[in-house]
């Protein structure tokens, strides 16, 4: 999914943590039989003036099932539109760079998070793209001690990490339940790692820590997008789930839907 969360590379201390983690089948697979059952998905842009901004998926997410895994037959299928008929190449990012020091895994995994607008849900990005998208900000891989179960490590961190910012957007929009039974989907996310928030900033005069990073993310919410403002936060020793960042997600002062929201949860809090 994202390649702008700046993950750490942490060593992670577990020898099968893989095993009990559970990945959603992509959608060309028998498992999605059914899948689909009870809420109608919108196809079309919920706001026709907004057709631009459903059309501003990023790129890799377009062609992202051709490198998903199925469960049922564990592999990843062979197709001939998986080149580009100009070279016969794969697509760029998933193109080992120059000098890299070992081989990655270009197969990447289903999110549990819906797209806006489509039937489809988010895909994170292969170890393949992780590098390369790390390269492209200017990381020099020489300068650490990184290995090939680094990046697998990353990745899983990276992907344990928006899931659980999404289950914690789901928690807030459970308040919206009634008018949106459906529930929400993602429009579009975005890394802010050196703009930090008005919460932040008053954390940290007050002793606290500053976050290592920050996304801003737009959900639609029936019609209706929401933005919500997700710090991130160093919570020590990577466990067995790949967790170890501390989230703090809440949706942005955009909206008197969004103080009164704020206002609840922070009561519930203080008389709970």
């Amino acid at each position: 999914m994202g390649l702008s969360a700046s993950t750490p590379a942490v060593a992670v201390h577990t020898s099968n943590a893989s095993d009990h983690q559970t990945t959603p089948p992509p959608s060309g697979c028998p498992m999605h039989e059914g899948k689909m059952k009870g809420c109608s998905v919108r196809t079309e842009p919920s706001d026709p003036s907004c057709e631009s901004k459903t059309n501003s998926v990023p790129a890799h997410q377009e062609r992202a099932y051709e490198y998903l895994e199925c469960p049922v037959t564990g592999s990843v299928a062979e197709k001939k539109e998986n080149l580009d008929p100009s070279n016969l190449m794969p697509p760029p990012n998933q193109m080992p760079a120059p000098d890299q020091p070992f081989a990655l895994s270009t197969k990447r995994e289903e999110s549990s998070i819906p797209r806006a607008d489509s039937e489809k849900k988010w895909v994170y990005p292969s170890e393949q793209m992780f590098w390369n998208a790390m390269l492209k900000k200017g990381w020099k891989w020489k300068d650490d001690d990184i290995s090939q179960r680094d990046m697998y490590n990353i990745i899983r961190i990276h992907n344990q990490n928006n899931e659980q910012a999404w289950k914690e957007i789901l928690k807030w929009e459970a308040l919206h339940a009634a008018e949106c039974p459906c529930g929400p989907s993602l429009v579009r996310f975005g890394g802010k790692a050196k703009e930090y928030s008005p919460r932040a900033r008053i954390r940290s005069w007050m002793g606290y820590e500053l976050p290592f990073d920050r996304h801003d993310w737009i959900i639609n919410r029936c019609g209706t997008e929401v933005r919500y403002v997700i710090d991130y936060y160093d919570g020590g020793e990577v466990n067995q789930d790949y967790q170890f960042t501390i989230l703090d997600v809440r949706p942005a002062f955009d909206s008197l839907s969004a103080v009164w929201d704020r206002m609840k949860v922070a009561w519930w809090r203080w008389t709970s």
